[in-house]
């Protein structure tokens, strides 16, 4: 066994590992990342990428269905489309793999060392890293746990064969003709989505008594208007019992039980962290739950050990692991930050999309402010109408004393591109008055964002 040491020992290369490890070397700090998977982690490689080409391919070819049946305004007319998933599928690994040796080569830019191998606590500075038979020992003086999550599996419904997990599902090569989705959160509704434009027959089983219950029934609804329209069956209260002969089986709320035909079972029940691998349970940190707790500088229970991401909690988003990586290595540094979570966006990429920022006007109520809210609905927006966009709106939560922006809200065609706008309002502080004041270009989606604010002023312009 060899030895090596280092400043900064990062265990996991995903969003948060892999930019804390470029930082820490921007910032001249000796530091190894280690990950027996190519670096991206989950989301570049089996998640946020490969779902959202994949979600990509789906409206594209849903359009060209549209064309084919004539059901367009728009006067475009295509011969009968088809789609060969599996070239998609090398399409989508090509993306792929340039980001995973865009990752790599810049951590060597930085000047961090990239290692492959599984990581091993020995102690809290000391890790084993095993890779091909090989092993070698690192001593480090500050480690950052960064180990990420995986797909929570049901017991009664374990991965394989029919039941595939959010991995699986974008691993397809074959569009199934019967797909049933357990569980009614995001993801599930993002592929299932995907899988309804496709060609397939979708069918979402969700035991609680709506889907998406993150967001709000005004943000919701436009979503469950386009499952319907796309044929999804969305069906709440309705718990899944198990695989039957020909699909799932399921308990619907008045106790009935019955089996839905699939050819395969995606289940989308939620993503546990892996605060269990690598012996990271001998260390004895403090926990949350399943959770490792962290302060507001990512700072565990232990000195010298940090750790950022999905293995901290809620919002388990690569972005929020991106910021706190990249906190971290500046603390290390000697810089002066802190973790502030306020001006996290959220969002959910179905048809059409959701994205949230802050506090929504209930939330903001139960914390005890008196707000005031504006809405403006992309109906009234000539851009959305000229790209058949015309579902949904911009909504904006301001605290009534002093016109604060406390959140901001969207559901619409690509609003997700609106979360940078939602994110800088907050982090800034801004009131309404800077929205309504800061000039937008027309025509474009974003004037919606403006005539929020308008409204929520009191004089709202073209509604």
């Amino acid at each position: 066994m060899s030895d090596l040491t280092c400043k900064l020992l990062i265990i996991g290369a995903g969003p948060g590992g892999y930019i804390c490890g470029i930082r820490a070397g921007q910032l001249g700090i000796d530091t190894i990342v280690v990950d027996d998977q190519k670096p991206g982690g989950t989301c570049l490689n089996v998640g946020c990428i490969p779902s959202k080409a994949l979600i990509h391919a789906a409206d594209e070819f849903h359009k060209v269905k549209r064309f084919a049946a004539g059901n367009t305004p728009l006067g475009i007319s295509a011969a009968s489309p088809a789609i060969d998933l599996a070239q998609t599928l090398d399409w989508k690994n090509g993306i792929v793999s340039r980001l995973n040796a865009g990752v790599a080569g810049l951590l060597k830019k930085a000047g961090a060392r990239l290692m492959a191998g599984r990581a091993t606590f020995q102690d809290g500075k000391t890790v084993k890293v095993t890779s091909d038979g090989s092993t070698v020992q690192i001593r480090a003086e500050h480690v950052v746990i960064a180990t990420g999550s995986a797909p929570v599996e049901l017991p009664f419904l374990p991965f394989g064969g029919k039941v595939i997990s959010s991995t699986g599902a974008l691993a397809l090569t074959e569009v199934p003709d019967k797909l049933c989705v357990v569980g009614g959160g995001y993801i599930g509704l993002e592929i299932g989505t995907a899988f309804a434009k496709l060609g397939s027959t979708v069918t979402v089983v969700e035991a609680a008594s709506r889907v998406l219950p993150q967001y709000d029934n005004a943000l919701t609804r436009p979503v469950m208007k386009s499952l319907k329209s796309l044929g999804v069956e969305v069906m709440t209260d309705t718990k899944a019992r198990g695989l039957g002969e020909a699909g799932l089986l399921i308990e619907t709320a008045d106790g009935a039980e019955r089996e839905i035909a699939a050819d395969k079972v995606l289940v989308t029940v939620g993503r546990r962290p892996l605060s269990d691998s690598g012996n990271i349970a001998s260390l004895g940190l403090a926990t949350d739950g399943p959770f490792l707790r962290i302060d507001d500088q990512c700072r565990t229970s232990m000195q010298g050990v940090f750790a950022i991401g999905d293995v901290t909690g809620e919002p388990m988003l690569a972005h929020r692991a991106m910021a706190q990586g990249e906190m971290v290595a500046e603390i290390l540094a000697g810089h002066a930050r802190r973790w502030d979570k306020r001006s996290i966006p959220a969002v959910c990429f179905t048809d059409p999309e959701i994205v949230s920022c802050g506090l929504s006007p209930d939330a903001a109520k139960a914390e005890g402010h008196e707000v005031t809210t504006g809405l403006f609905p992309f109906s009234a927006n000539g851009r959305a109408m000229t790209m058949e966009a015309e579902d949904g709106f911009v909504r904006i939560v301001t605290r009534k004393s002093d016109n604060l922006v406390l959140g901001l809200q969207a559901v619409g065609h690509g609003v997700s591109e609106l979360s940078a706008s939602f994110s800088l309002a907050i982090e800034m502080g801004a009131v309404t008055e800077d929205i309504a004041g800061a000039i937008h270009a027309h025509p474009t989606q974003s004037e919606a964002l403006q005539e929020a604010a308008f409204a929520a002023l009191g004089h709202a312009l073209h509604i």
